[in-house]
């Protein structure tokens, strides 16, 4: 992912976009999992706004505007609003703008959108968007619509072409947030990892298991279930990160070897909840109850299996660790 590599901190989250300087170089959408798509509109637009000495505003909602538009069938989400936010500081934004009751605004027509809010409380240079941009009720504005409405009202209108990315498999695919969900919900967290720019990361806080990982010599952290998109149920490699916070967790560096398994148990019980396990690949992790982890997806090993026994159960687990361990030295080498 190419960053800028600016310090979060220098991003400041504001309420009310008139907070901000007029004169700005603007981006709308939800950004949800701030692919490598979203990362180069941010970058133009960042190179614009350094161009014209002034401020990248990026205005985003919470929730999703479509869980406001059709709360019966909301999207899931890859990147909540904390995580987010830390994505877009790394490109440079000056000002992240949060549209937390975006009923009013997704509900105007394109044009009083425009009229009424762009121009009267924003006063955009440029406004930079990609090609698949709606907006407007029931979204029947797209960017040809909002270039007629910047000629009229005085801001430019520039326009990302999509990003196309070629997978393992030989396809070759344009990127959208869409598109990763349905990677992630099939498992494919290698060609989701590939669209995002780096590994899909799920974060919460470490809660209480059964411990059977334990007495069987494999002990796992278990993450409570996060609002986001789940990767399909399966056994996968990838880096765990912990820390005390939710802050520090962002911050972290160390990244650690781990075994991750999501599913319902086929072998230790017959009360099943889909739980989320970190068997970690190092020693001396001390007691992780309720700090927070990071599970960054690198790969699919296998499915979930039913095993006759502890004994063979804990001979397969034997086995994806040096699988995992062979995975993620490919990956670091």
């Amino acid at each position: 992912m190419s960053m800028t590599g600016r310090d979060i901190g220098i991003m400041e989250v504001i309420s009310d976009i008139k907070d901000a300087k007029n004169g700005c170089v603007l981006t709308i959408g939800n950004f949800d999992g701030v692919h490598i798509g979203h990362q180069a509109i941010l970058s133009a637009a960042k190179r614009a706004a350094v161009d014209r000495a002034t401020k990248l505003i990026v205005m985003t909602f919470e929730p999703h505007p479509l869980a406001v538009l059709r709360p019966q069938s909301p999207p899931g989400i890859l990147t909540p609003l904390a995580l987010k936010k830390h994505l877009l500081a790394q490109f440079g934004v000056d000002y992240l703008f949060v549209v937390e009751s975006g009923d009013g605004l997704l509900r105007l027509s394109p044009a009083d959108f425009v009229n009424k809010f762009l121009v009267k409380d924003v006063q955009p240079y440029i406004v930079f968007e990609g090609e698949d941009f709606n907006f407007g009720a029931e979204r029947v504005g797209g960017v040809d619509t909002l270039r007629q409405l910047g000629i009229k009202k005085g801001f430019e209108v520039c326009v990302i072409d999509s990003k196309e990315v070629k997978f393992m498999s030989g396809r070759i695919a344009k990127i959208s947030s869409t598109m990763i969900r349905g990677m992630l919900e099939d498992g494919k967290v290698a060609d989701a990892a590939v669209a995002l720019g780096r590994p899909y990361r799920l974060i919460e806080r470490v809660v209480s298991g059964r411990g059977k990982g334990k007495q069987i010599g494999f002990p796992t952290a278990n993450m409570k279930r996060p609002r986001q998109i789940i990767p399909a149920e399966g056994v996968y490699a990838g880096f765990a990160e912990i820390a005390d916070s939710f802050e520090r967790l962002l911050s972290a560096k160390e990244k650690l070897p781990a075994v991750f398994s999501i599913g319902r148990s086929q072998t230790l019980g017959n009360d099943n909840p889909l739980t989320l396990e970190a068997h970690l690949l190092v020693e001396n992790t001390g007691d992780l109850l309720g700090k927070w982890l990071a599970m960054d997806f690198v790969k699919y090993i296998r499915s979930q299996i039913k095993f006759n026994s502890e004994k063979e159960l804990a001979e397969q687990i034997a086995r994806d660790c040096k699988e995992t361990k062979k995975i993620l030295g490919d990956v670091t080498q």
